[in-house]
């Protein structure tokens, strides 16, 4: 078997792309040996030995993520997709395609949808593992708390994600800037209040 594949320079750094005829199968960030690897090794327990041949827009998913980093989002739903892994990976990834663009689920709201409320961390397994970035959005799922919480591509990343898409959520490390004048001097302990 042949699958098609390139690599697209994204705002978010490099992404790899692998296609099954007209149906994407994998997109991972360049970067990411480990989960390339692991990509390779899915593809093949679930297709069966393959090789790869360039191509220039592997299932159309070039174009497609052109037209989502100007700012089109609807255009990672029109992508014909199929991640290879278990039923209820599958099951996970599905309804994470159903998660729109500028809004945000939380894994627990996720268990939930799924009828699994206890199956919390599984959900969070299944997101984790997730063969195709972006268009699979498992990016749009976050701590009950709002706050980011675990991405495979880094939570620099997924921030630039969510905020591309417009959507809220609470990042616990963005430093707070300070008003001018309320810096304190060297040795003291701050403003003195009132």
């Amino acid at each position: 078997m042949i699958l098609g594949t390139c690599a697209f320079a994204s705002p978010v750094g490099p992404l790899v792309l692998v296609a099954k005829d007209d149906v994407l199968v994998g997109l991972e960030f360049a970067d990411a040996l480990d989960r390339r690897d692991a990509l390779a090794r899915t593809l093949e327990r679930h297709l069966g030995a393959f090789t790869t041949r360039e191509h220039a827009d592997p299932a159309g998913a070039v174009s497609r993520l052109t037209r989502y980093f100007a700012g089109e989002m609807a255009a990672l739903d029109e992508q014909k997709a199929e991640p290879q892994g278990t039923p209820f990976q599958r099951e996970v990834w599905a309804a994470l395609r159903t998660i729109p663009a500028g809004t945000t689920w939380s894994y627990r709201a996720m268990a939930e949808k799924l009828g699994k409320p206890a199956a919390l961390r599984a959900v969070g397994a299944a997101n984790g593992a997730n063969p195709i970035a972006l268009f699979v959005p498992c990016h749009r799922v976050i701590a009950t708390d709002g706050s980011l919480w675990g991405y495979g591509g880094g939570l620099e990343r997924k921030r630039w994600l969510l905020a591309h898409e417009g959507a809220a959520f609470t990042d616990r490390f963005a430093q707070e800037e300070l008003a001018l004048g309320t810096v304190p001097a060297p040795g003291t302990r701050g403003p003195k209040r009132a």
